[in-house]
């Protein structure tokens, strides 16, 4: 077996849209979309609170740290990219220093949904329609000189972003279809080599967040369904994982040896949501991940 028969619950809150967790060294960072707040799970009180690292004015998608700038990351929030550094201004608000906003002209509402950092320091984020407008979304990219690019359309629901240990391949969730698609990545220029192609399909719910672990396999929380799916590198699903919730989010492989799958979920849209709906959930697996990479600026920039 690759991994736990049981995901248990961790912290003592109940996000409304867990999502984008990430393991840094003092433990995982997630986002609460909605509420536009960064959170931390602190490792030594595993049934206490999480900390709050930073709130900001927006719907907070995902973030990354910057490389060798202490406090501050990188963030997929509003309409578009932004830097902000964790401790609030004299309204208890992060300041934004914007590097795009890319979605502010969209025909129909849309906000910055996941996002990561590549293991070559760029930042990819994908956005989606609120009403979940059919190939309104998008993903980007930002390079290392602070730029915005739009590296696909057509999407409707973005998820992930994730790539494999050398940054060479990208996974990417289109979640509202059902799909994960995968395609090769040039890792000098970020440059797609090819249009995305089906890695998976998932028939009963919706593929959202993921991670890839060492051996090149990937994580798939399946919204709606309750569980995690793991899928060999060729996209053979291989193990199905249980989880006490009904909207798995989001995902990351931690711990001090990589190998802790924390498990974000989500309360939003539920009528009757159960104590477990919006809890962080853990399970240890036998193939470790990939460390956490930040997004790096060029020299000067």
């Amino acid at each position: 077996m690759n991994l736990a028969s049981t995901a248990e619950a961790v912290w003592s809150d109940r996000l409304d849209l867990g999502e984008g967790v990430r393991w840094l060294p003092g433990g995982p960072v997630l986002v609460d979309i909605m509420s536009g707040r960064l959170l931390r799970g602190p490792l030594d009180h595993r049934d206490g609170p999480l900390e709050e690292l930073a709130r900001l004015d927006v719907p907070l998608g995902a973030v990354a740290p910057v490389a060798d700038r202490p406090g501050q990351w990188i963030a997929a929030a509003g309409t578009g990219i932004c830097l902000f550094r964790t401790g609030g201004t004299d309204d208890g608000l992060a300041a934004l220093d914007w590097l795009g906003r890319p979605e502010d002209d969209s025909p129909v509402p849309i906000r910055m949904n996941d996002a990561t950092a590549d293991p070559h320091g760029r930042f990819w984020a994908g956005s989606m329609p609120y009403a979940e407008d059919e190939g309104a979304g998008s993903l980007y990219r930002v390079d290392h000189d602070g730029s915005v690019h739009q590296v696909f359309d057509g999407l409707t629901i973005p998820n992930g972003p994730a790539f494999n240990a050398d940054g060479t391949v990208l996974y990417l969730a289109d979640s509202a279809r059902g799909t994960i698609l995968t395609c090769r990545v040039d890792p000098r220029t970020g440059e797609p080599a090819h249009e995305p192609a089906e890695f998976a399909t998932v028939r009963a719910g919706n593929p959202d967040g993921m991670a890839v672990d060492a051996e090149g396999g990937v994580w798939s929380a399946i919204w709606g369904e309750s569980r995690v799916h793991h899928y060999r590198p060729d996209g053979t699903l291989d193990q199905v994982l249980p989880v006490p919730a009904r909207q798995p989010a989001g995902l990351c492989l931690g711990g001090d040896d990589l190998r802790t799958l924390y498990i974000t979920t989500a309360r939003t849209g539920l009528p009757d949501p159960s104590p477990a709906d919006g809890a962080v959930f853990t399970a240890r697996v036998a193939v470790p991940g990939i460390p956490t990479a930040a997004f790096r600026f060029a020299e000067g920039a």
